[in-house]
């Protein structure tokens, strides 16, 4: 049964979709609502690293409340990166599609979708969240850090053309809602949105350097903790859990 669609509020131009959902939050809107630009002038990625955008992209932020803690509301994330997945893949010829920790989207290797989850507490108890993400449909920038690329040059044989961001996003919100509901269910616990995260991620287990900012830290990826931390196990033996930080698997390590 398909669920009744969450209420979507499009803009022509935006700051940013983020930007645009703290601001409602704030004013206490509490969603489920999509927040959609056709054009971004102030978008960002993960670490403060600026987002490029296009017209036939899709942009959107699903503001959102929960009564979960801080610690397990950021699960959310991999939530999101599963619903993405998951709407990439419906295009996607099979096989392409995969995840790399914490919650990039990649197609046949590169970067085709990202996500920023933004929170803050909300006055009558619990917290806001602003789950971002930035879809590569038609376009993909050259001037990013790493490779990108866009799903209109991995469709499947049977697909004639990407999806507009329109049904992009209306698919996305079937995913999302698919997989907030997979979460909920849970309860405390989030190991079938782990295992199927960790299904579909790519160099892990495997090789992997960590960047942490302040150290550079090489081992192996032995795979996701409960909280869905990177245990990486160091040269020495020892096992770090990496919680952020900018990691390169496999050939990139």
């Amino acid at each position: 049964m398909i669920a009744d669609a969450w209420p979507v509020l499009r803009f022509d131009q935006l700051d940013s979709t983020n930007a645009e959902a703290r601001r409602r939050a704030e004013a206490g809107e509490t969603g489920p609502l999509w927040i959609t630009a056709r054009d971004q002038t102030a978008g960002r990625g993960r670490r403060g690293r600026a987002w490029s955008g296009h017209p036939g992209n899709l942009a959107a932020t699903l503001l959102i409340t929960t009564d979960k803690a801080p610690a397990e509301a950021a699960m959310v994330s991999f939530v999101a990166a599963l619903g993405a997945h998951d709407v990439m893949q419906g295009f996607a010829a099979p096989g392409l599609v995969r995840l790399k920790w914490p919650n990039d989207v990649l197609i046949a290797g590169d970067k085709a979708a990202g996500l920023l989850m933004e929170s803050g507490a909300r006055d009558s108890g619990g917290l806001w969240l602003a789950v971002g993400m930035g879809l590569n449909l038609a376009w993909s920038p050259d001037d990013t850090e790493r490779p990108a690329t866009a799903l209109i040059d991995h469709l499947a044989g049977d697909q004639a053309r990407a999806p507009n961001p329109d049904a992009a996003l209306a698919a996305l919100d079937q995913a999302m809602q698919a997989r907030w509901g997979q979460w909920l269910a849970e309860g405390k616990g989030n190991a079938s949105i782990l295992a199927d995260w960790s299904a579909r991620a790519l160099g892990i287990p495997g090789p992997c350097v960590a960047r942490l900012g302040h150290e550079t830290v090489t081992g192996w990826a032995e795979g996701l903790a409960d909280d869905g931390a990177l245990r990486l196990r160091l040269n020495t033996g020892e096992v770090r859990l990496i919680s952020a930080g900018d990691v390169f698997f496999g050939a990139n390590a």
